[in-house]
């Protein structure tokens, strides 16, 4: 449990500084002075001076930041944010956004290296280790009280005198079905651990469930040569994106419709997002650097928001100055972005409360 919690801080960590990373590059690239790159929030701990950048590591180590001459405004000299073209200026702000779709891109394409774990068919043959995945487990079903997660693979299927070892989804719906009423244990492959479950599969289930209450899905590990594994990385990672901007889609459609948050749709914060690294890591080192790239693509999509305090917040005021040939007033740009600032704290502060009640 420790060594999962450090990698999946080592991972979300490492998300947010190549994010600033990018502000970075780009400021250097432009000639703007960067007077400060820090990981970690201060205090500061150690700091060394490398040509004009002081490299710090800070004592809260949640995100890491870049001090940007003159990105406050109210500095006029040459090398500052604020005196350069608003091109420029939009671009070392789109880095850092840039850089989360690029991190997703190199995961992805190293994960279609490795072999990416596909939802195929049951008819489908030749497959590199096919098996049969549970993704979602219904409340208050025979699953959730035989303690199956989502995640879970089903090796074999047994009641007296009959063993059944399963690598499709079919078989276990027939082999359910045919013993429903009946006590039936199951061999579960959680990461390295099996074991094995007792349950008793409902004769009459709620419609849509299922008699033991779980969703199935087969899945192979499908591989690429390396040279076609980078075009295939780009492709998910525009799916994936796609279908994270469908999704927000839907909830604010519902939102402003008011039914509410759809069926199945939660907001996470940063503890259920490491419970999320936590299952992804034990499913293994392909599942992990999906689920990396996952969360990469969704710190893009979010921070380009047109929010102050976001990167998207920022363009916002670049576009207003691009139109009225004139900046935002700084003080009403610093009000606006300590006000939602301040907001997005009370939404995270509320979101880790919903985490802690759902997983204690």
């Amino acid at each position: 449990m420790i060594f999962t919690i450090f990698i999946a801080f080592v991972a979300l960590i490492s998300l947010i500084v190549l994010h600033e990373f990018g502000h970075f590059i780009l400021a250097k690239k432009f000639g703007v002075k960067v007077e400060e790159f820090g990981i970690g929030l201060p205090p500061r701990l150690f700091g060394k001076k490398f040509g004009e950048t002081l490299y710090s590591l800070n004592l809260i180590p949640f995100g890491a930041f870049v001090r940007i001459h003159g990105e406050e405004g109210g500095v006029e000299d040459i090398r500052s944010f604020s005196s350069k073209p608003i091109w420029q200026r939009a671009l070392i702000v789109l880095g850092g956004v840039v850089m989360f779709w690029i991190i997703a891109w190199i995961l992805l394409s190293i994960v279609m290296g490795l072999g990416m774990p596909t939802v195929v068919s049951d008819e489908a043959n030749s497959l590199s280790n096919p098996k049969v995945q549970i993704i979602a487990v219904a409340s208050n079903s025979p699953a959730q009280d035989a303690g199956i997660s989502p995640g879970d693979t089903i090796k074999q299927l047994s009641v007296i005198n009959n063993k059944l070892s399963i690598d499709k989804v079919r078989e276990v719906q027939e082999f359910t079905q045919k013993h429903s009423g009946k006590e039936i244990i199951l061999t579960i492959e959680r990461g390295k651990e099996i074991f094995d479950v007792s349950l008793l599969p409902r004769v009459l289930p709620p419609e849509g469930e299922g008699a033991m209450g779980v969703a199935l899905v087969r899945t192979a590990m499908i591989s690429y040569p390396w040279y076609e594994a980078p075009v295939r990385g780009a492709i998910e990672t525009g799916n994936l994106t796609l279908a994270a901007v469908q999704g927000w889609g839907i909830i604010l459609s519902n939102l402003v419709k008011g039914q509410g948050m759809p069926a199945g749709a939660q907001l996470v914060g940063p503890i259920g997002i490491f419970d999320l690294f936590g299952q992804m890591s034990a499913m293994g080192v392909s599942y992990f650097l999906r689920f990396t790239a996952l969360v990469s693509i969704f710190l893009a999509l979010f921070n380009i928001l047109p929010i102050p305090a976001l990167d998207g917040g920022k363009l916002v005021f670049l576009g207003i100055e691009a139109i009225r040939k004139k900046p935002v007033s700084l003080k009403i740009e610093q009000n606006l972005t300590a006000f939602f600032f301040a907001l997005l704290i009370l939404l995270l502060i509320f979101v880790t409360f919903k985490d802690l009640q759902r997983l204690f």
